[in-house]
Protein backbone atom coordinates (compact mmCIF):
# COMPACT_ATOMS: atom_id res chain seq x y z
CA UNK A 1 0.00 0.00 0.00
CA UNK A 2 1.29 3.39 -0.90
CA UNK A 3 0.95 5.85 2.35
CA UNK A 4 1.71 9.49 1.59
CA UNK A 5 3.37 11.16 3.97
CA UNK A 6 2.39 14.79 5.26
CA UNK A 7 3.23 17.79 7.27
CA UNK A 8 0.63 19.15 9.42
CA UNK A 9 2.63 20.98 11.75
CA UNK A 10 6.02 23.04 12.05
CA UNK A 11 7.83 24.64 15.24
CA UNK A 12 10.68 27.52 15.01
CA UNK A 13 12.87 28.97 17.29
CA UNK A 14 15.70 30.37 15.41
CA UNK A 15 18.05 33.36 15.49
CA UNK A 16 14.82 35.14 13.39
CA UNK A 17 12.22 34.34 16.06
CA UNK A 18 10.81 32.62 18.76
CA UNK A 19 8.35 30.69 16.40
CA UNK A 20 7.48 29.84 13.12
CA UNK A 21 5.53 33.36 12.12
CA UNK A 22 7.81 35.80 13.76
CA UNK A 23 11.20 33.48 11.71
CA UNK A 24 9.24 33.34 8.68
CA UNK A 25 8.37 37.38 8.12
CA UNK A 26 12.20 37.97 8.90
CA UNK A 27 13.27 35.62 6.59
CA UNK A 28 11.33 38.07 3.81
CA UNK A 29 12.51 40.73 4.96
CA UNK A 30 16.05 39.59 4.28
CA UNK A 31 17.05 40.66 8.48
CA UNK A 32 19.96 39.13 9.44
CA UNK A 33 19.91 37.73 12.64
CA UNK A 34 24.05 37.57 13.28
CA UNK A 35 25.47 39.85 15.42
CA UNK A 36 28.67 39.99 18.14
CA UNK A 37 28.43 36.92 20.59
CA UNK A 38 26.47 37.97 24.02
CA UNK A 39 26.84 34.72 25.59
CA UNK A 40 30.20 35.07 26.41
CA UNK A 41 33.63 37.01 26.53
CA UNK A 42 34.54 36.51 22.84
CA UNK A 43 37.48 38.44 23.09
CA UNK A 44 40.21 36.93 21.56
CA UNK A 45 38.83 34.58 19.37
CA UNK A 46 39.53 34.28 15.76
CA UNK A 47 35.55 34.43 15.10
CA UNK A 48 33.56 36.47 17.16
CA UNK A 49 30.47 36.60 15.93
CA UNK A 50 27.15 34.25 15.87
CA UNK A 51 23.51 33.62 15.13
CA UNK A 52 22.21 33.66 18.47
CA UNK A 53 18.95 33.17 20.03
CA UNK A 54 17.62 36.34 22.02
CA UNK A 55 15.05 36.68 24.38
CA UNK A 56 14.70 33.22 24.92
CA UNK A 57 12.50 32.08 27.96
CA UNK A 58 11.87 28.61 28.35
CA UNK A 59 10.35 28.44 31.91
CA UNK A 60 7.21 29.87 31.35
CA UNK A 61 6.24 26.69 28.64
CA UNK A 62 8.35 24.46 30.38
CA UNK A 63 8.21 25.26 34.25
CA UNK A 64 11.13 26.29 35.98
CA UNK A 65 12.51 23.75 37.55
CA UNK A 66 12.19 21.39 34.58
CA UNK A 67 13.90 23.87 32.42
CA UNK A 68 16.86 24.43 34.69
CA UNK A 69 17.59 20.36 34.21
CA UNK A 70 17.88 20.75 30.44
CA UNK A 71 20.64 21.92 28.22
CA UNK A 72 19.42 24.62 26.18
CA UNK A 73 19.47 22.83 22.88
CA UNK A 74 16.56 20.30 24.64
CA UNK A 75 15.03 23.67 25.34
CA UNK A 76 14.74 25.00 21.90
CA UNK A 77 13.70 21.25 21.14
CA UNK A 78 10.83 21.55 23.33
CA UNK A 79 9.56 24.60 22.90
CA UNK A 80 9.72 24.19 19.15
CA UNK A 81 7.72 20.72 19.80
CA UNK A 82 5.03 22.26 21.78
CA UNK A 83 4.47 25.27 18.84
CA UNK A 84 4.65 21.83 16.26
CA UNK A 85 1.97 20.35 18.19
CA UNK A 86 -0.39 22.86 18.64
CA UNK A 87 0.12 23.99 14.87
CA UNK A 88 -0.68 20.56 13.94
CA UNK A 89 -3.77 20.37 16.24
CA UNK A 90 -2.11 17.24 17.48
CA UNK A 91 -4.16 16.06 20.84
CA UNK A 92 -1.88 13.33 22.74
CA UNK A 93 -4.74 12.03 24.53
CA UNK A 94 -6.51 11.47 20.90
CA UNK A 95 -3.97 9.20 19.74
CA UNK A 96 -2.03 6.16 20.54
CA UNK A 97 0.96 6.96 21.72
CA UNK A 98 2.52 3.55 20.50
CA UNK A 99 2.34 4.92 17.31
CA UNK A 100 3.70 8.38 17.77
CA UNK A 101 7.50 8.94 17.36
CA UNK A 102 10.16 11.62 18.46
CA UNK A 103 12.80 11.90 15.93
CA UNK A 104 14.91 14.70 17.18
CA UNK A 105 18.29 15.15 16.50
CA UNK A 106 21.62 17.14 17.44
CA UNK A 107 24.96 17.21 15.88
CA UNK A 108 26.94 18.13 18.86
CA UNK A 109 24.61 17.76 21.92
CA UNK A 110 24.88 19.42 25.56
CA UNK A 111 28.25 20.70 24.84
CA UNK A 112 27.15 23.80 27.13
CA UNK A 113 26.13 21.98 29.78
CA UNK A 114 29.60 19.84 29.56
CA UNK A 115 31.99 22.65 29.42
CA UNK A 116 29.99 24.61 32.53
CA UNK A 117 30.28 21.19 34.34
CA UNK A 118 34.47 21.16 33.41
CA UNK A 119 34.33 24.32 34.48
CA UNK A 120 33.10 23.36 37.95
CA UNK A 121 35.07 20.54 38.06
CA UNK A 122 38.40 22.44 37.55
CA UNK A 123 37.18 24.93 39.95
CA UNK A 124 35.14 23.35 43.10
CA UNK A 125 36.38 19.53 42.84
CA UNK A 126 34.20 16.52 41.33
CA UNK A 127 31.85 16.58 44.59
CA UNK A 128 30.15 19.58 43.06
CA UNK A 129 29.68 18.01 39.83
CA UNK A 130 25.86 18.28 39.00
CA UNK A 131 23.83 14.66 39.14
CA UNK A 132 21.80 15.71 35.83
CA UNK A 133 25.27 16.18 33.50
CA UNK A 134 24.67 12.96 32.19
CA UNK A 135 21.59 13.63 31.29
CA UNK A 136 21.92 17.12 29.85
CA UNK A 137 24.71 16.10 27.84
CA UNK A 138 23.11 13.29 25.77
CA UNK A 139 22.53 13.94 22.05
CA UNK A 140 19.36 11.81 22.40
CA UNK A 141 17.74 13.77 25.13
CA UNK A 142 16.20 16.37 22.96
CA UNK A 143 13.79 12.94 21.71
CA UNK A 144 13.90 11.67 25.08
CA UNK A 145 12.59 14.62 26.72
CA UNK A 146 10.31 15.79 24.54
CA UNK A 147 8.74 12.05 24.30
CA UNK A 148 8.37 12.60 28.15
CA UNK A 149 6.70 15.78 28.18
CA UNK A 150 4.09 15.04 25.63
CA UNK A 151 3.81 10.59 26.61
CA UNK A 152 5.00 9.93 23.21
CA UNK A 153 5.58 5.85 23.14
CA UNK A 154 6.50 4.91 19.93
CA UNK A 155 10.04 4.65 18.64
CA UNK A 156 12.42 7.53 20.30
CA UNK A 157 15.64 8.08 19.33
CA UNK A 158 18.10 10.52 17.97
CA UNK A 159 20.11 10.73 14.68
CA UNK A 160 23.71 12.19 14.24
CA UNK A 161 24.74 13.33 10.87
CA UNK A 162 26.09 16.44 11.58
CA UNK A 163 24.52 19.48 9.30
CA UNK A 164 22.44 16.90 7.68
CA UNK A 165 20.91 15.73 11.26
CA UNK A 166 18.03 18.00 11.09
CA UNK A 167 16.59 16.39 7.58
CA UNK A 168 17.92 12.56 8.31
CA UNK A 169 15.47 12.69 11.43
CA UNK A 170 12.87 14.36 9.11
CA UNK A 171 13.89 11.40 6.38
CA UNK A 172 13.52 8.54 8.83
CA UNK A 173 10.58 9.34 10.42
CA UNK A 174 9.05 9.41 7.42
CA UNK A 175 10.09 5.92 6.19
CA UNK A 176 8.85 4.67 9.30
CA UNK A 177 5.35 6.01 8.79
CA UNK A 178 5.63 4.52 4.98
CA UNK A 179 6.34 1.29 6.66
CA UNK A 180 3.14 1.40 8.77
CA UNK A 181 4.98 1.41 12.13
CA UNK A 182 3.73 4.63 12.82
CA UNK A 183 0.96 7.10 12.57
CA UNK A 184 2.40 10.42 13.54
CA UNK A 185 6.27 11.92 14.14
CA UNK A 186 7.76 15.08 15.61
CA UNK A 187 11.07 15.07 14.08
CA UNK A 188 13.40 17.65 13.24
CA UNK A 189 16.83 19.22 14.77
CA UNK A 190 18.06 20.87 17.59
CA UNK A 191 21.66 22.65 18.64
CA UNK A 192 23.01 25.08 20.84
CA UNK A 193 26.82 25.14 20.52
CA UNK A 194 27.75 28.72 20.90
CA UNK A 195 30.30 28.54 23.79
CA UNK A 196 33.54 29.11 23.58
CA UNK A 197 34.85 25.64 23.09
CA UNK A 198 32.36 25.32 20.17
CA UNK A 199 33.71 28.47 19.26
CA UNK A 200 37.36 27.62 18.97
CA UNK A 201 36.55 24.45 17.68
CA UNK A 202 35.19 25.65 14.34
CA UNK A 203 37.91 28.23 14.57
CA UNK A 204 40.54 25.88 14.83
CA UNK A 205 39.62 23.94 11.10
CA UNK A 206 39.35 27.47 9.96
CA UNK A 207 35.23 26.87 9.11
CA UNK A 208 34.19 30.25 10.26
CA UNK A 209 33.34 33.82 9.10
CA UNK A 210 36.01 36.57 10.45
CA UNK A 211 34.19 39.22 9.46
CA UNK A 212 34.24 40.11 12.89
CA UNK A 213 34.07 43.95 11.74
CA UNK A 214 30.65 43.35 9.80
CA UNK A 215 28.44 40.93 11.81
CA UNK A 216 25.36 41.25 9.50
CA UNK A 217 27.15 40.88 6.09
CA UNK A 218 29.62 38.28 7.68
CA UNK A 219 27.59 34.97 5.56
CA UNK A 220 26.82 35.14 2.01
CA UNK A 221 26.21 32.26 0.34
CA UNK A 222 27.47 31.81 -3.17
CA UNK A 223 29.04 35.53 -2.77
CA UNK A 224 33.17 35.94 -4.10
CA UNK A 225 33.21 37.37 -0.82
CA UNK A 226 32.19 34.65 1.47
CA UNK A 227 35.17 33.45 4.02
CA UNK A 228 33.15 30.69 5.89
CA UNK A 229 30.30 30.08 8.05
CA UNK A 230 28.68 32.21 11.11
CA UNK A 231 27.81 29.49 14.07
CA UNK A 232 24.10 29.53 14.89
CA UNK A 233 21.62 27.74 17.41
CA UNK A 234 18.45 27.01 17.77
CA UNK A 235 15.61 24.51 16.88
CA UNK A 236 13.50 23.42 13.98
CA UNK A 237 10.68 20.37 14.31
CA UNK A 238 8.08 19.04 11.71
CA UNK A 239 4.61 16.74 12.51
CA UNK A 240 4.60 14.77 9.92
CA UNK A 241 1.76 12.04 9.81
CA UNK A 242 0.12 9.56 7.01
CA UNK A 243 -2.17 11.15 4.81
CA UNK A 244 -4.77 8.92 6.49
CA UNK A 245 -4.63 10.15 9.39
CA UNK A 246 -4.20 13.17 8.75
CA UNK A 247 -7.34 13.14 7.16
CA UNK A 248 -9.26 11.14 9.73
CA UNK A 249 -8.74 13.51 12.27
CA UNK A 250 -9.52 16.47 10.02
CA UNK A 251 -6.52 18.31 9.77
CA UNK A 252 -5.10 20.97 8.05
CA UNK A 253 -2.24 19.33 5.41
CA UNK A 254 0.36 22.27 4.93
CA UNK A 255 2.39 19.87 2.16
CA UNK A 256 3.63 16.51 1.32
CA UNK A 257 7.00 15.22 2.15
CA UNK A 258 6.78 13.60 -0.97
CA UNK A 259 10.85 12.67 -1.34
CA UNK A 260 14.06 11.98 0.96
CA UNK A 261 17.14 11.10 -0.58
CA UNK A 262 20.38 10.24 1.80
CA UNK A 263 23.71 9.33 0.63
CA UNK A 264 27.59 9.24 1.93
CA UNK A 265 30.54 10.94 -0.47
CA UNK A 266 33.10 8.22 0.67
CA UNK A 267 35.62 11.31 0.31
CA UNK A 268 36.73 13.80 3.24
CA UNK A 269 35.99 14.18 7.13
CA UNK A 270 35.20 18.09 6.10
CA UNK A 271 35.52 18.64 2.27
CA UNK A 272 32.65 17.79 0.42
CA UNK A 273 33.06 15.89 -2.95
CA UNK A 274 34.72 18.60 -5.57
CA UNK A 275 32.32 17.11 -7.93
CA UNK A 276 28.98 17.10 -5.64
CA UNK A 277 28.79 13.15 -6.38
CA UNK A 278 27.31 12.31 -3.01
CA UNK A 279 24.80 15.51 -2.97
CA UNK A 280 23.85 14.92 -6.23
CA UNK A 281 22.59 11.11 -5.30
CA UNK A 282 20.73 12.21 -2.47
CA UNK A 283 18.73 14.92 -4.58
CA UNK A 284 18.39 11.96 -7.26
CA UNK A 285 16.98 9.67 -4.55
CA UNK A 286 14.41 12.04 -3.31
CA UNK A 287 13.26 13.10 -6.88
CA UNK A 288 13.12 9.21 -7.73
CA UNK A 289 11.28 8.22 -4.35
CA UNK A 290 8.71 11.31 -5.08
CA UNK A 291 8.41 10.26 -8.50
CA UNK A 292 9.31 13.89 -10.06
CA UNK A 293 11.35 14.63 -12.43
CA UNK A 294 14.20 17.82 -12.29
CA UNK A 295 11.66 20.28 -14.07
CA UNK A 296 8.77 19.25 -11.43
CA UNK A 297 11.05 21.49 -8.75
CA UNK A 298 10.01 24.92 -7.80
CA UNK A 299 12.40 26.23 -5.37
CA UNK A 300 15.98 24.72 -3.64
CA UNK A 301 16.59 25.60 -0.29
CA UNK A 302 20.12 25.29 -0.45
CA UNK A 303 22.68 24.16 1.93
CA UNK A 304 24.76 27.03 0.97
CA UNK A 305 27.04 27.46 3.74
CA UNK A 306 28.99 30.35 2.88
CA UNK A 307 32.29 28.55 3.22
CA UNK A 308 33.94 28.70 -0.12
CA UNK A 309 33.89 25.09 -1.43
CA UNK A 310 30.61 23.61 0.28
CA UNK A 311 29.08 26.75 -2.18
CA UNK A 312 30.87 26.02 -5.10
CA UNK A 313 30.38 21.95 -5.09
CA UNK A 314 26.69 22.18 -4.07
CA UNK A 315 26.49 24.15 -7.24
CA UNK A 316 28.31 21.91 -9.37
CA UNK A 317 25.66 18.79 -7.60
CA UNK A 318 22.81 20.86 -8.49
CA UNK A 319 23.44 20.78 -12.24
CA UNK A 320 24.85 17.35 -12.15
CA UNK A 321 20.92 16.85 -10.98
CA UNK A 322 19.18 19.59 -12.72
CA UNK A 323 20.77 19.61 -15.95
CA UNK A 324 19.28 23.05 -17.63
CA UNK A 325 16.54 23.73 -14.83
CA UNK A 326 19.80 24.25 -12.68
CA UNK A 327 19.45 27.69 -14.38
CA UNK A 328 15.73 28.55 -14.28
CA UNK A 329 15.28 27.15 -10.93
CA UNK A 330 15.27 29.89 -7.73
CA UNK A 331 18.21 28.91 -5.04
CA UNK A 332 18.65 30.70 -1.80
CA UNK A 333 20.52 30.18 1.21
CA UNK A 334 18.52 30.79 4.40
CA UNK A 335 21.60 30.58 5.94
CA UNK A 336 22.72 33.79 4.59
CA UNK A 337 19.85 35.14 7.36
CA UNK A 338 20.15 32.49 10.40
CA UNK A 339 24.04 31.55 10.12
CA UNK A 340 24.25 27.97 10.40
CA UNK A 341 22.52 25.86 13.16
CA UNK A 342 24.93 22.86 12.31
CA UNK A 343 22.65 19.70 13.36
CA UNK A 344 19.15 22.11 13.46
CA UNK A 345 20.07 23.43 10.34
CA UNK A 346 17.66 20.22 8.24
CA UNK A 347 15.15 20.77 10.26
CA UNK A 348 14.33 24.82 10.15
CA UNK A 349 15.31 24.49 6.26
CA UNK A 350 12.89 21.96 5.96
CA UNK A 351 10.15 24.07 7.67
CA UNK A 352 11.55 27.24 5.31
CA UNK A 353 10.57 24.56 2.01
CA UNK A 354 7.24 23.75 3.52
CA UNK A 355 6.51 27.31 3.91
CA UNK A 356 7.71 28.33 0.78
CA UNK A 357 4.42 25.88 -0.44
CA UNK A 358 2.05 27.44 1.86
CA UNK A 359 2.94 30.65 2.08
CA UNK A 360 3.84 30.78 -1.70
CA UNK A 361 7.11 33.16 -1.61
CA UNK A 362 10.97 31.94 -1.63
CA UNK A 363 12.99 34.00 0.56
CA UNK A 364 16.03 35.28 -0.42
CA UNK A 365 19.80 35.10 -0.56
CA UNK A 366 21.35 38.65 1.31
CA UNK A 367 24.48 39.64 1.34
CA UNK A 368 25.29 38.49 -2.25
CA UNK A 369 26.88 41.07 -4.00
CA UNK A 370 29.71 39.61 -6.20
CA UNK A 371 28.69 36.56 -7.25
CA UNK A 372 31.27 33.88 -7.70
CA UNK A 373 31.67 33.23 -11.22
CA UNK A 374 31.52 29.71 -10.27
CA UNK A 375 28.53 29.79 -8.26
CA UNK A 376 26.08 30.97 -11.26
CA UNK A 377 22.39 29.87 -10.50
CA UNK A 378 19.53 31.86 -9.79
CA UNK A 379 20.07 32.58 -6.37
CA UNK A 380 17.45 34.75 -5.50
CA UNK A 381 19.73 37.76 -4.45
CA UNK A 382 18.06 40.24 -1.97
CA UNK A 383 14.55 39.95 -2.09
CA UNK A 384 12.14 37.24 -1.49
CA UNK A 385 10.07 35.84 -5.07
CA UNK A 386 6.14 35.98 -4.33
CA UNK A 387 4.05 33.62 -5.73
CA UNK A 388 2.74 30.07 -5.77
CA UNK A 389 4.81 27.59 -5.35
CA UNK A 390 4.04 23.74 -6.32
CA UNK A 391 7.20 22.04 -4.84
CA UNK A 392 10.34 22.75 -2.68
CA UNK A 393 13.73 20.95 -2.21
CA UNK A 394 16.02 20.74 0.86
CA UNK A 395 19.31 20.12 0.80
CA UNK A 396 21.55 19.89 3.53
CA UNK A 397 25.37 18.33 3.87
CA UNK A 398 27.39 17.52 6.93
CA UNK A 399 31.19 16.66 8.16
CA UNK A 400 31.80 13.15 7.44
CA UNK A 401 30.44 12.55 3.62
CA UNK A 402 26.86 13.03 5.25
CA UNK A 403 24.21 14.43 1.65
CA UNK A 404 19.95 14.42 3.10
CA UNK A 405 17.60 15.66 0.41
CA UNK A 406 14.04 16.39 1.37
CA UNK A 407 10.96 16.86 -1.40
CA UNK A 408 8.40 18.31 -0.56
CA UNK A 409 5.38 19.33 -2.70
CA UNK A 410 1.82 20.48 -2.59
CA UNK A 411 -0.73 18.08 -0.77
CA UNK A 412 -3.15 17.02 -3.46
CA UNK A 413 -7.10 17.74 -2.13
Amino acid sequence: MDIRVVVTGIGLVTPLGLDRKSTWKALLNGESGIDYISSFDAEGFTSRIAAEVKGFEPSGLLGKKEARRLDRFTQFACVSTLEALDHAGIKMENEDPDRVAVIIGSGVGGIITITDQHTILQQRGPSRISPFLVPMMLSDMASGQVSMMIGAKGPNFSIVSACATGADSIGEAAEMIRRGRIDVAIAGGAEAAICPIGVAGFNSCMALSTRNDDPTHASRPFDAGRDGFVLGEGAGVLVIESEEHARARGATIVAELAGYGATSDAHHVTQPHPEGEGAARAMQHALDQAGMNPEDVSYINAHGTSTPLNDKFETIAMKRVFGDHAYKVPISSTKSMTGHLLGAAGGIEAAFAVMSISESAIPPTINLEEPDPDCDLNYVPHTPLRGRVPSAMSNSLGFGGHNASLLFREAVN
